[in-house]
């Protein structure tokens, strides 16, 4: 699901949760593609329509590694997805412009990659089987993420007022000084389906700022 835009456009890469898949960005691509922004929404191995095990493939970190020279990306991340955009910040930190971290567990430098659950009524008839890798040793390795590479990716953390677990989120942003915040009212966990105007409009205010 990739689109393109004009020579002013930002390239945003959002990230899905835990048993989505790219479809649920649909409203969010929609309008960043209309407002002239290249937007690469991907299924993560498993799900959606990607065809690969769990553990076969690595998809984001290999789209982030083909992306061409001189281009900074914009990485999304939903829930779940926020472990998965925090792997290729760490890998690949001089092509990230930005890291979103929407509604998302968001690890910190030193500590091991905490897990959030995740429900999604409307997801019932497109969810797939996840996992959440609790037995992989990637995810107790309190040092695999540094400051060098991971810390040094700008971070913005945006918090659904309507989410069951914000306060969660607002825990896991004291672990991190120096992350953004923004809050959307009304949005619940799902912030990519229940305020994509918002949502949209907000990641368009955050990436102007590095132009």
């Amino acid at each position: 699901m990739e689109g393109s835009g004009g020579g002013s456009s930002k390239h945003f890469i959002p990230v899905h949760g835990l048993c989505h898949g790219a479809w649920c960005w649909y409203k969010v691509v929609t309008m960043l593609r209309s407002e002239g922004h290249r937007v690469t929404a991907l299924d993560l191995a498993a799900s959606g329509v990607h065809p690969a095990r769990i553990d076969e493939s690595r998809p984001l970190l290999d789209a982030v590694a083909v992306a061409p020279a001189g281009e900074r990306l914009i990485l999304v991340g939903h829930s779940f997805g926020g472990l998965s955009i925090a792997l290729a910040m760490e890998r690949f930190p001089d092509k990230i412009a930005m890291a979103v971290f929407a509604a998302s567990s968001m690890p910190c430098v030193g500590k091991h990659m905490g897990i959030v659950r995740e429900d999604l009524t409307l997801a019932k008839l497109l969810m797939t089987p996840g996992s959440q890798f609790q037995d992989d040793p990637m995810m107790k390795d309190d040092k695999l993420l540094t400051s060098a590479n991971y810390g040094s990716v700008k971070r913005v953390c945006l918090i659904g007022m309507g989410d069951d677990i914000k306060e969660l989120h607002r825990y896991l942003i004291t672990l991190s000084p120096g992350t953004e915040v923004e809050e959307i009212a009304g949005a619940d966990h799902n912030i990519m389906c229940s305020k994509p105007r918002e949502l949209c409009d907000l990641l368009a205010k955050i990436s102007s700022k590095y132009d």
